[in-house]
């Protein structure tokens, strides 16, 4: 049995802003039947400390980084839980990192370095009777770690996940001597970054091995137009980058079992739930195809690009239905395109999780027209759902969807439809293919068929994780 220690600022069902809360959810119950045992370290949110109830202190620090702070431990929703009890810097509304007027919390950098540190000290033995053989830091939140490691004399690899290269965890250099960080470590080879200190290159630079969460991806990242400045990085450590594919909890994500719909196992049995989605989001009948977005509203995710290319839907008897949150100019732009076409489009600002299933189980198609994606787990949904993803070729996207080009519809294994990201005619050219495609109901009913088969569980990326785990294990084991 290896014992891991996974370091994160979120962990669904706790608590989650997106796909990382997912995946850093989900590892320790996919990863158990291959003998690894994952202890997940995440921050003391107010929603956190509501959910562990009654917790065991394992120990105390008077000074974290300046603060008072204690590690609690508690088994929640079958995870077993390290919570960085710091009221000072958690305890706090919003969400983990936005303050309640959508900024960013000034004191961001200090908050997850007090993470990194924690983690830092129970790798060097701060926990009684466990030490970790491994730690697995998830994006720049956790990147300080090693460094900290280092100057406590902790020797475990760590194992760093890329889950989007987009956000560096920057702050001043002026910052080093609050964040206790060491002056030698601010070089072009540690953690500085054009000036500033960089959380996210900290854990690049250092950890023994690196992943993210698609093999598309990991090559998109030694290229300047994924790498976000860092493709040098990346490029200077291929041969410690790995790229596994993400999965969801399959028994969460159930058509056949969902306690949030009307259950169903063939794509004739997606029906109801159509119907019912219609209703709930005030759309009317029609003879074109129901899609959905479920998603962040920034520039990531093409959402502008599809304001643009919805004609093509709506022209086609199509209809929309949104739910997301983000982007105040954004929200606006879709609320307005809501309003000026009610019985086609709808829109609810937020995050309603048992919705986002209803949608799924309702939608005929996703949209995922994103930029960039590193993995996408919105599309592994609709797959699950029978809801068609229509989405931008990149990164985890292209790994997971088979467009229905003449070869994969004479083959009968498509089951999607893919497009050139970035570009409104590609998307406009999508929609219009869908459209089609859902005019011919037998053939598109044998598409959903496809789509529902996929495997997109972690039966095949959890094993990719044990390897790695037991391999950095034993070679730190057999050091001299």
């Amino acid at each position: 049995m290896r014992n891991i220690l996974a370091v994160a600022s979120e962990c669904a069902p706790m608590v989650k802003t997106g796909g990382l809360a997912d995946v850093v959810g989900a590892l320790p119950h996919a990863l158990a039947p291959h003998g690894i045992k994952i202890r997940t370290l995440i921050p003391g949110y107010p929603a956190v400390m509501a959910q562990i109830g009654k917790a065991k202190p394992l120990f105390t620090r008077k000074d974290l980084l300046g603060h008072p702070a204690r590690i609690l431990a508690a088994k929640c929703h079958g995870l077993d839980l390290l919570i960085l009890d710091a009221p000072a810097l958690f305890a706090r509304g919003g969400t983990p990192y936005l303050d309640e007027s959508g900024k960013d919390w000034r004191d961001n950098d200090l908050r997850f370095a007090a993470l990194s540190f924690a983690a830092a000290e129970i790798a060097a033995g701060a926990v009684k009777d466990w030490r970790p053989d491994v730690l697995h830091l998830h994006d720049w939140q956790a990147g300080l770690t090693p460094v900290y490691m280092q100057e406590m004399g902790a020797t475990q690899p760590c194992v760093m996940t890329i889950h989007n290269m987009a956000f560096h965890g920057l702050t001043s250099r002026n910052r080093l001597k609050t964040l206790r960080l060491p002056a030698t470590g601010f070089d072009i080879d540690g953690f500085e970054y054009y000036g500033h200190i960089s959380a996210l290159k900290a854990g690049l630079t250092m950890a023994q091995a690196l992943t993210t969460v698609s093999p598309t991806y990991a090559q998109e990242l030694m290229t300047p137009e994924f790498g976000m400045g860092l493709d040098g990085v990346i490029r200077a450590r291929a041969s410690a980058l790995t790229g596994i594919l993400n999965g969801i909890d399959t028994n969460l994500w159930c058509p056949q079992s969902d306690p949030a719909i009307k259950p169903f196992s063939t794509p004739a049995g997606k029906a109801l739930n159509t119907q019912a989605l219609r209703a709930e989001f005030g759309l009317a009948e029609s003879e074109g195809p129901l899609a959905v977005v479920v998603s962040r509203l920034s520039d990531q995710k093409g959402l502008d690009l599809l304001l643009q290319a919805l004609p093509a839907l709506i022209g086609r008897g199509g209809q929309l239905a949104l739910l997301g949150s983000g982007d105040r100019q954004l929200e606006h732009a879709w609320l307005t395109a809501a309003a000026a076409n009610p019985q086609h489009i709808g829109v609810r600002i937020g995050y309603d999780d048992a919705l986002s299933h209803r949608m799924f189980a309702g939608a005929d198609a996703v949209l995922v027209p994103s930029r960039f994606e590193p993995c996408g787990l919105t599309q592994l949904y609709g797959l699950r759902y029978g809801a068609l993803p229509v989405v931008a070729r990149t990164g985890g996207l292209a790994d997971t969807v088979i467009h229905a080009n003449a070869a994969a519809l004479a083959t009968e294994c498509a089951t999607g439809i893919t497009h050139k990201p970035d570009s409104v005619p590609a998307l406009t050219a999508a929609l219009t293919q869908l459209c089609t495609l859902y005019a011919d109901q037998p053939l598109f009913q044998r598409l959903q068929g496809n789509a529902m088969t996929q495997p997109v569980g972690w039966e095949a990326s959890a094993p990719l994780y044990a390897a790695l785990f037991n391999r950095l294990a034993t070679d730190a084991q057999e050091a001299p």
